[in-house]
């Protein structure tokens, strides 16, 4: 399942489903793609279908593996990655040295084992008030789910998971 990062950054307030959607179809990528994000319907941890969430490893744009599978995320050690595998934009950048995202923090407005932040999550996702409150990780920690909150007028890079692995009938 590929993990990929919207092509621009974000606030708080974000159509963050339709634009995962949109830019996976502009970019030629034919599966499903969701927010890695806790909304007001659904925890992060279940964005990914159940029968998906142990085999498939949760890879980058070019096939680089990130997690050995969607549950290792979610293992309460905050989503340790390897932060010299890249996790690119649908454009093709790499979010850790483009400099299109200056900040290398992305939304999640969940905790460590991916359960919805309510009090974190920029009122589900529909505000940029800077008195409110997201749920967000800095990369350079080298996690996705690091627990420290940040105004919700930040743009901050936005994750989508390829939620359904679709195979190709002509593989």
């Amino acid at each position: 399942l590929h993990l990929v990062a919207l092509n621009l950054p974000f606030s708080g307030d974000m159509r963050a489903d339709f634009q995962c959607f949109q830019q996976a179809q502009l970019a030629g990528l034919t599966s499903t793609y969701r927010a890695f994000l806790s909304s007001h319907l659904q925890d992060l941890a279940t964005v990914v279908r159940k029968t998906d969430r142990y085999h498939l490893p949760i890879v980058n744009l070019k096939g680089e593996t990130l997690f050995s599978n969607w549950e290792s995320i979610f293992n309460g050690n905050g989503g340790q990655f390897n932060i010299h595998v890249p996790i690119y934009s649908f454009d093709g950048r790499n979010i850790m040295t483009d400099p299109s995202w200056p900040q290398k923090v992305i939304w999640h407005g969940s905790t460590a084992n991916g359960i919805r932040l309510v009090s974190n999550y920029c009122e589900a996702w529909h505000t940029a008030d800077m008195g409110a409150m997201g749920q967000a990780s800095p990369l350079k920690t080298g996690k996705l789910l690091d627990q420290k909150v940040f105004s919700c007028s930040n743009q901050f890079i936005v994750l989508c998971i390829e939620n359904s692995f679709v195979s190709d009938p002509q593989g």
